[in-house]
C-alpha cells in the first residue's frame, strides 16, 4: 500500500493530502530514509513522522485496504 494511502486509513494522519504534502516536505521516513508518497509500506516497517518539533514513530503491524475507525489503531504500534 502506498505510504500517504497507509497514513489515511490508520488515521495517523486525517487527510491523504495532508500525507502528500508532509512526505513531499520531506518529513516523513521510512525505515530512516526520507520517503515519497508512493513508497510501498508492508508489516514490519518503521515509519518516523515530524510534527512541528514533536516526532512520533511507529511500526506498521498490519496493512488493510478499509478499516473501522475503532480498529485503526491496531494497524500500527507507537515506539
Amino acid at each position: 500500500m502506498r505510504l500517504d494511502k497507509y497514513l489515511k486509513v490508520s488515521r495517523i494522519i486525517k487527510r491523504r493530502t495532508v500525507a502528500n504534502e508532509a512526505c513531499d516536505a520531506g518529513r516523513i521516513m521510512v525505515n530512516g530514509k526520507v520517503a515519497k508518497a508512493s513508497v510501498s509500506v508492508k508489516a514490519g516497517d518503521t515509519i518516523e513522522i515530524q510534527f512541528g518539533n514533536k516526532t512520533m514513530k511507529v511500526e506498521v503491524l498490519n496493512v488493510q485496504e478499509t478499516v473501522k475507525k475503532d480498529e485503526a489503531a491496531e494497524m500500527y504500534r507507537e515506539i
